[in-house]
């Protein structure tokens, strides 16, 4: 089995701690439990104060919020049609898009973008359907100018697991909600003799069970030649890593990091997984673009989730 190094940063205030891992050792992940911040609650009303007057009528304003993405520089993918895709510029008015309405949508009341799925239609190389965003760093190309790990990236996103549906067994089911997808260039398409452009996602984010999961890849033979590396089942799964701190159905950040032969994954500006060793380095050759949503994985008949996104970001 190849080699796998996970270093695990750990970032506290003041306090910097570090634990790798590889095969045939272990390593220990050193937490601290935060202490809760006391709520401020306003004063009670004072017994015999003065009230209203009766019978003056009370009136509540409602406020509505939006969240803070920007979606001139993404695509949606729907769970119907062949599937659906809907680019910029109508996806800017996904509020009045009869084909949005259903899956990709604003909770006005606490400000965030919600994207449902249920099992339906997918797209190619893939059996689960998904209501997804897709970077497109020129909108114009519709996703043939992509950017490399020596170009680097980052996106952040603050979002939240709203439902989800579980299996026979009562175990909830799980979703990709960040990834970092692959892909040839049409010259290294042509190189391998492959009829399009894809190529592995290099990181997958799921919740799963209330927890945040990272997978990656890992190239199965690190001497594989500069064309073999183009190839997707030259790359298998590495074994994964979860991170320790409890999200459940409550609101947490993700933020993913990628500089030249480095990828960092951080939840909630505290824990941090790092990726640097000679998989990262050997996955240089392809180009990548970001994702984020609602990646339903599984196929079971009753099956659905909902993800909410109040912020997403990404500067290159």
């Amino acid at each position: 089995m190849v080699s796998i190094k996970l270093n695990i940063i750990l970032i506290l205030t003041g306090v910097v701690l570090m634990g790798s891992a590889c095969e045939g050792s272990s390593s220990e992940i050193i937490e601290e439990e935060l202490v809760d911040k006391p709520i401020l609650k306003k004063d009670e009303e004072k017994e015999g104060e003065e009230t209203e007057e009766e019978g003056k009528e009370e009136t509540t304003e409602v406020t509505f919020k939006l969240p803070n993405i920007d979606l001139a520089n993404w695509k949606v993918t729907l769970p119907i049609g062949s599937p659906t895709e809907v680019l910029p510029p109508q996806i800017l008015d996904y509020g009045n898009n009869d084909k949005l309405k259903p899956f990709f949508y604003n909770d006005s009341i606490n400000g965030a973008l919600v994207f449902y799925t249920y099992p339906e239609s997918s797209t190619a190389n893939s059996s689960y359907s998904r209501t997804e965003l897709r970077e497109l760093m020129n909108p114009e190309d519709k996703g043939k100018t992509n950017w490399t790990f020596e170009q680097g990236g980052n996106m952040k996103g603050t979002l939240q697991m709203s439902d989800i549906s579980k299996d026979k067994n009562g175990k909830y089911h799980r979703s990709i909600i960040m990834q970092i997808h692959g892909r040839l260039t049409n010259a290294q398409r042509d190189l391998i003799g492959q009829k399009d452009n894809n190529a592995p996602p290099i990181l997958k984010i799921y919740w799963t069970d209330g927890k945040v999961r990272v997978k990656t890849k890992v190239l199965k033979d690190l001497n594989a030649s500069d064309i073999d590396v183009l190839r997707t089942n030259s790359w298998g799964d590495d074994e994964g890593y979860t991170f320790s701190q409890y999200v459940g159905f409550d609101k947490f950040t993700l933020e993913v990091k990628v500089e030249k032969n480095k990828m960092e994954v951080i939840l909630n500006e505290q824990y941090v997984a790092v990726y640097n060793d000679i998989h990262m380095e050997k996955w240089g050759v392809f180009e990548n673009y970001f994702k984020a949503g609602n990646y339903l994985s599984t196929t079971d008949s009753e099956a659905f989730s909902k993800v909410k996104y109040y912020e997403l970001k990404v500067s290159h």
